[in-house]
């Protein structure tokens, strides 16, 4: 679907070049079919270095018969970069949002023009290979456009679709932060195991694994997560304790409280 599509990377930083590098490494787009942009000629430099590609200074040149643009930068810079590109994007392009808390709408405002937006929120683990983007569609993009972001974004994990944008905010919430709380999840595990004599190192492997293991069964048997819970929890055994001591200790309440929280945070942001 990708092929022979240029692509217009505005900001080659985290998230720039973990889609670029999945882009290139899956084999969907060829490394001459992308080219990105920094804000200074050093950071340009070292992204051609890292990525194999053509990385400029200039986004209205960059942005100019490409046929996907990748906005993706800071929110606070969305307003400065739409101003600068707005005159050379046409109806024709699509352009996509990785910018947390930025609407459609406002993105097509500023553009002034029936510009397809499709927004975008992956996660960090698309870094290497693992991540969750969710989409939803702006105005002006149809099945056409969302099947193109999907595109480009299975090449850094899986992909979800929402038609109502302000699902945005839960999901901002518990996949684009998601990952900090597994990573606390991971810290806390491993530290119980060194307090019962585990090598550190060894502990924590033994906790990530565990944690990306018990995702995949969820993910690839399509079961409920607690009857998986069940076929690990023999009667009597080991784990019903230390599910008890769990929740005894809130765990499954907290996990909620944090994703409501940080829904309110996201719907704050963007109002």
């Amino acid at each position: 679907m990708l092929e022979g599509k240029k692509i217009a990377v505005l900001g080659v930083g985290m998230v720039g070049k973990a889609l670029v590098s999945g882009l290139v490494r899956s084999h969907k787009v060829a490394p001459e079919m992308i080219v990105g942009s920094t804000a200074h000629e050093e950071s340009a430099r070292a992204a051609r270095e890292k990525l194999g590609i053509e990385v400029i200074l200039d986004n209205r040149e960059l942005v100019q018969g490409k046929n996907i643009v990748i906005l993706a930068v800071k929110p606070k810079t969305v307003p400065k970069v739409l101003v600068e590109i707005k005159g050379a994007l046409s109806t024709d392009q699509l352009l996509i949002s990785v910018a947390a808390a930025v609407r459609t709408k406002s993105i097509e405002e500023a553009l002034g023009k029936p510009v397809p937006v499709v927004r975008a929120m992956p996660n960090m683990p698309c870094l290497v290979g693992q991540g969750m983007t969710v989409l939803c569609p702006g105005r002006f993009a149809d099945r056409g456009h969302l099947a193109l972001a999907r595109e480009v974004f299975s090449a850094v994990g899986r992909v979800a679709v929402v038609d109502d944008e302000d699902l945005m905010d839960p999901v901002t919430a518990l996949s684009g932060a998601g990952p900090a709380y597994a990573y606390i999840i991971v810290e806390a595990l491993a530290e119980g195991g060194v307090k019962m004599g585990l090598p550190r190192e060894l502990a924590t492997e033994l906790a990530a694994q565990t944690l990306l293991g018990s995702a995949a069964m969820v993910l690839e048997t399509g079961e409920h997560p607690a009857l998986l819970k069940d076929m690990v929890t023999t009667p009597a055994g080991v784990t019903v304790d230390g599910i008890m001591a769990l929740e005894e200790g809130g765990i499954r309440v907290d996990l909620i409280k944090a994703v409501m929280a940080a829904t309110e945070r996201a719907r704050i942001l963007n109002r």
